[in-house]
């Protein structure tokens, strides 16, 4: 069988802001076995997509292992190059659609990151939607916290995506004001982080869901839950193809490169001020998003309908 393999060695928030572009080569090369060359914990998300045959597990511009090597498509769907361009053409593929030198498609500054791999398909001749972003919840159960509730994720990579502990406090206790329950997540390496928000906010400390929780029960959770207000995070676009309404704060990078498409559903909240996205303090533009405006746009959110 013909080996297609769509690199994209990155994080969560990536995988799902591929789905369109990865769903685009299924139905493009539909007798190809399909791998992804991605970290290895990303697996059983990208499982439900439906778009993969199989995840190799690969670092961010590490060689791609041997098994890979002559595949007859590579797709670079990783960064602009020319480190993912070359680390891809040194496995020898027999063809590669990457953004590059003319007549390669050519990379655009501030694209949309949904649009941009799409637009990169399309150019090579693979149509691609970017509202094809639904994926199917996991089959595994929900943590009861979150059936229902607003959830609250503190956390980001980096520090500059992080709202202060004590706004996001504020914001869950104006949710339990209202009569909504809320649940607090986040990584195992931010529990005491998610433990702070709660005890602030007198949320009890079983309805905190960070530790414990890996891709799948985190999927699980957000696909149960009335909302979700975050940073500019992974979690976001869980929400976006999960269908679950949501708030989320942007602050160095804007939502016009990563925010949630447009829909009543989604509100993202941005002052205008880009920075680094990976700075060591909280971004300025960040800090100017105020608690009443937080809580304000979780007002406006539609009310979540399960199916009975």
């Amino acid at each position: 069988m013909s080996l297609l393999v769509a690199y994209r060695a990155l994080g969560l928030g990536d995988l799902l802001t591929g789905v369109p572009a990865l769903r685009a080569l299924a139905r493009a090369f539909p007798r190809h076995h399909r791998v992804l060359a991605a970290p290895g914990t990303l697996a059983p998300l990208a499982a439900l997509t439906g778009a993969v045959d199989e995840v190799v597990d690969v670092a961010p511009l590490a060689p791609l292992p041997p098994q890979l090597f002559g595949a007859e498509v590579v797709v670079n769907l990783h960064g602009r190059g020319p480190q993912s361009r070359k680390l891809l053409e040194a496995a020898r593929p027999r063809r590669l659609l990457t953004f590059g030198p003319p007549p390669r498609p050519s990379w655009r500054a501030h694209e949309h990151e949904v649009g941009r791999w799409c637009r990169l398909l399309a150019e090579s001749g693979v149509p691609a939607d970017p509202a094809d972003l639904h994926i199917e919840p996991p089959r595994v159960p929900a943590a009861g916290a979150a059936r229902g509730a607003t959830l609250i994720h503190p956390g980001a990579a980096s520090a500059a995506r992080r709202w202060p502990p004590d706004r996001w406090a504020a914001v869950a206790r104006a949710e339990l004001a209202t009569g909504r329950p809320v649940a607090i997540t986040g990584s195992a390496a931010e529990r005491e982080l998610a433990l702070a928000v709660a005890r602030a906010a007198g949320v009890p400390d079983a309805a905190v869901l960070a530790g414990p929780t890996d891709l799948l029960t985190l999927a699980a959770a957000v696909a149960v839950a009335d909302r979700l207000v975050c940073g500019d995070t992974g979690i976001a676009h869980l929400a976006t193809a999960l269908g679950t309404p949501s708030v989320v704060l942007f602050g160095p990078t804007p939502p016009a490169e990563w925010g949630p498409p447009p829909d009543p559903k989604h509100v993202a909240l941005w002052t205008g001020r880009r920075s680094d996205p990976h700075g060591t303090v909280p971004d300025p533009g960040l800090l100017e998003i105020t608690v009443p405006a937080v809580a304000a746009a979780l007002a406006s959110l539609p009310a979540r309908r399960f199916a009975a």
